[in-house]
């Protein structure tokens, strides 16, 4: 199955894509009048479609039935990462978190960060790439770059951790992560959190854990993490 992006559908009328979908699905694919496609919105809606009109430029298509919440997940994942000076490694990280799981991802400005600048249209076309190729109907949401603190004393999460490498109190996920529930992991930039952002998370209570004995890059952490809540969510 080859799965589209368009984010408008109205799923009660003939729909025309956009030009770059078009062109991938009649030039690419060599799909014509008659063959059936799949569409997503994004928000978890599956449509199966009809092409109406092989326009590489508009192609036309006609929705003759729609699953929602396909594949929807029982959990929720918010993932907050600290942008890496080479941006190729954020990249990275978006396009495997979309594919294993995640739904809400926000660049955090820390005291060490390296980098708080970032195209969000880039890093959002990457996204959506992921998600069409792991065939997901939900799109992550991609926030803008936020200071720490905010995203510490706003966040409303059942399940609040922080990644720390520095203290011996610190948890496994497994140990303090109830399967099933939200939850948001905080991930830190190369040079680790200073101890005043970890004193005032804890205040907010969220729980330091640990990674492992291994040092990881930020992207690796990040990725190491979502792949952890996909598990215990199985």
């Amino acid at each position: 199955m080859q799965l589209f992006y368009c984010p408008d559908i109205n799923p009660n009328q003939i729909f025309t894509l956009g030009k770059e979908e078009s062109q991938h699905l009649i030039k690419v694919l060599r799909q014509k009048e008659g063959d059936k496609v799949h569409l997503t919105d994004g928000k978890g809606n599956l449509f199966e479609a009809d092409i109406l009109e092989a326009n590489p430029r508009a192609c036309i298509v006609k929705i003759v039935n729609t699953k929602e919440e396909y594949n929807k997940r029982d959990y929720y994942l918010h993932i907050a990462i600290a942008p890496t000076k080479n941006i190729s490694r954020i990249e990275w990280f978006l396009e495997k978190a979309t594919e294993i799981g995640i739904d809400e991802i926000t660049p955090i400005i820390c005291q060490h960060s390296e980098r708080d600048v970032l195209k969000h249209e880039r890093l959002e076309k990457i996204i959506i790439s992921a998600m069409k190729q792991s065939l997901k109907a939900y799109m992550p949401k991609l926030n803008s770059p936020t200071p720490l603190l905010q995203v510490i004393n706003n966040s409303t999460e059942k399940n609040k951790l922080i990644g720390y490498c520095i203290g011996d109190n610190r948890n496994q996920i497994k140990d303090i992560y109830k399967p099933k529930e939200s939850v948001l992991i905080v991930i830190g930039p190369e040079g680790d959190f200073s101890e005043k952002e970890v004193e005032e998370a804890i205040k907010n209570n969220f729980q330091t854990i640990t990674l492992g004995k291994e040092r990881l890059r930020t992207e690796t952490a990040g990725i190491y993490v979502v792949n952890i809540i996909h598990s215990l969510n199985q």
